[in-house]
């Protein structure tokens, strides 16, 4: 680089071992807030993180390409600040229309793709929505190498060191946004807030470049000037015209260089494109069509989303798949799988449902505890949900008893953590295709069974019914059946629930049946007959999940594909027979 043309920001060399780190930094949080916009459309599984990464590394291998060939070509810093100016209005849009993005290019791929989804659809968002910013960021370092080494002694030490700025950015800008920006402020002010970073950064680089320009162009302009005289004829009003005239064309050589200087124009407009983005992307509304939302946000885990009507109080964890949770306002029986795992403590032996202990991993916002509550007296119950904001939302919505305690902690490790034994264990703890497979292994199922006690019962809620050979629920009931003796299922009527009951006291049968007939209340009476007349002994078969091997987001996305299909085959008749036309008139 000509250090006679170099503005003076870059005269040192600690700016551009700051972009290095400010660009590391805002690649990780693009990344995290990526996960975070996608995740209430298409999860947070392993799936769409593996899409996630994929494409973001596409981005930056493409990137470096393209700024080493640039920055040799033309190995001008203006070229690099310009690029990072555009990434960060880019990035700053992302909260504004990255959403609408979203739910255009699923409305379109939904009529047009038969199977993997969730899949074709979230490379399609990440693609459309964060390859080019990143592009651009991978342009940093090679072009930073080239601006930064001055000779081949010093290359390896330049080098080093701007990759352990782009590394110590990088650690720094996934922590902030995990555990600091987006639980406090959201994804959309996480975006702007790095966008406003990288806008500064180029910023001061223009503003340094245009302070240079300027003073070296009316250097130049002023010598010009002042250079030529006659040395012969000494004339004093014709020296003063000549000096005069001179300082004129300095004057004016000066000018024009100025207008000259880049990024005046394209820094003015890219603070004002960040600033509209900054009022239009102020928004944590990932559900933005919904207009009576009692509450809507973002924890360290989950969106989470509150809806409120006359009758009911529902939680939301995903915007496209469906109710995680729900409180009835004159609070009798929801009509969901609650009511069918109310059969549990009928099921254990020689103890009345009022005397059981009851454990509740993935305790939502504590439905399942209100209904034993409410139908079998004073339970014993404790509950463990690791999104402690989920906790907070159970007390302050949904009226979860304030001497019902729960645990923040993971379910498994919560298990591993305690002695305790228990009468029900319910296991509640999948959610859409974001089966932790760590709850739905061998392992963990042994785990289960030894903290129950010798008669107790555990029921699982298996929230994706599957047609095909080898899915999800077979997988889950015979991993369970591997480790209990009996094994009963009922599918809940009107979803895609399937309740599992798992035991090996041997007389689940018996004991439901006789302590549903002893049982006072019409409407639970009414329940536990029609959950009696649906379930049905599992026959097992040889499908295992370990802690080795539990491909459960590629299960479960096979289940969502048929979901997805049945969903919209009636609006792809109505496309096939009458047109967009047809189907504009039935929205």
């Amino acid at each position: 680089m000509n250090m006679a043309n170099t503005p003076k920001i870059l005269e040192n060399k600690i700016f551009l071992y700051l972009t290095e780190f400010f660009a590391g930094m805002s690649v990780m949080a693009v990344e995290l807030g990526a996960s975070r916009l996608l995740a209430p459309y298409f999860s947070s599984s392993q799936i769409v993180w593996t899409i996630i990464i994929g494409t973001i590394m596409i981005a930056m291998a493409l990137g470096n390409i393209y700024g080493g060939r640039s920055a040799d070509r033309d190995p001008d810093p203006g070229r690099l600040y310009t690029r990072i100016l555009i990434a960060a209005v880019w990035i700053a849009a992302i909260p504004a229309v990255g959403k609408y993005i979203i739910v255009g290019i699923s409305a379109l791929l939904i009529f047009s793709v038969s199977s993997n989804f969730l899949i074709i659809a979230a490379f399609a968002a990440c693609m459309v929505i964060f390859v080019f910013p990143l592009f651009l960021l991978g342009t940093v370092t090679p072009s930073l190498a080239k601006y930064s080494v001055g000779n081949l002694e010093e290359s390896g030490k330049v080098v080093g060191t701007l990759g352990a700025f782009n590394t110590i950015g990088s650690i720094i800008g996934t922590f902030v946004p995990t555990f600091v920006t987006i639980p406090s402020v959201g994804t959309s002010i996480t975006f702007l807030i790095f966008a406003g970073i990288l806008l500064v950064l180029a910023l001061l680089y223009f503003l340094s470049a245009r302070k240079a320009g300027g003073s070296k162009a009316a250097d130049k302009g002023g010598a010009e000037g002042h250079g030529k005289r006659t040395d012969n004829v000494h004339i004093e009003s014709g020296e003063n015209a000549g000096s005069e005239g001179g300082e004129a064309t300095g004057r004016n050589r000066s000018s024009r260089n100025r207008k000259k200087i880049p990024g005046t124009g394209k820094a003015l407009m890219a603070v004002l494109c960040y600033l509209l983005c900054c009022v239009l992307g102020y928004s944590d509304s990932f559900a933005f069509w919904e207009g009576n939302l009692a509450y809507e946000g973002e924890s360290v885990y989950n969106y989470l989303q509150v809806k409120e009507n006359d009758r009911s109080v529902i939680l939301s964890t995903n915007v496209l798949f469906g109710v995680q949770s729900i409180y009835m306002k004159e609070q009798g029986l929801t009509g969901m799988y609650y009511d069918y795992a109310m059969a549990a403590p009928l099921m254990v032996t020689e103890k009345a449902p009022e005397d059981c202990k009851v454990l509740i991993l993935g305790m939502g916002t504590g439905t399942y505890a209100a209904q034993c509550r409410k139908y079998y007296g004073d339970m014993d119950i404790e509950g463990v949900e690791i999104d402690e904001k989920i906790t907070a939302l159970a007390r302050e919505y949904f009226h979860l008893p304030e001497d019902v305690p729960v645990t923040t902690y993971d379910g498994r490790a919560f298990l591993n953590a305690v002695d305790e034994k228990y009468d029900v264990i319910m296991v509640d703890a999948y959610q859409d295709i974001t089966i932790p497979f760590q709850m739905s292994s061998v392992e963990f199922f042994m785990l289960v069974k030894a903290h129950l006690a010798e008669d107790g019962v555990m029921v699982v809620n298996m929230n994706m019914r599957g047609r095909e050979e080898g899915n999800i629920n077979q997988y889950l009931a015979d991993t369970i059946s591997f480790v209990f003796r009996d094994v009963y299922t009922v599918d809940v009527a009107g979803s895609t629930n399937r309740e599992l009951f798992a035991s090996d006291n041997g007389a689940m049968q018996k004991n439901f049946d006789a302590k549903r007939q002893a049982l006072e209340d019409g409407a639970l009476y009414a329940m536990m007959e029609r959950t009696a007349a649906s379930l049905e002994r599992y026959v097992p078969g040889e499908y295992l999940l370990t802690d080795d091997k539990a491909p459960v987001e590629l299960l479960g996305m096979q289940v969502i594909d048929d979901l997805i299909g049945d969903e919209v085959a009636y609006y792809k008749r109505i496309y096939e027979e009458r047109g967009l036309k047809g189907l504009l008139e039935v929205f």
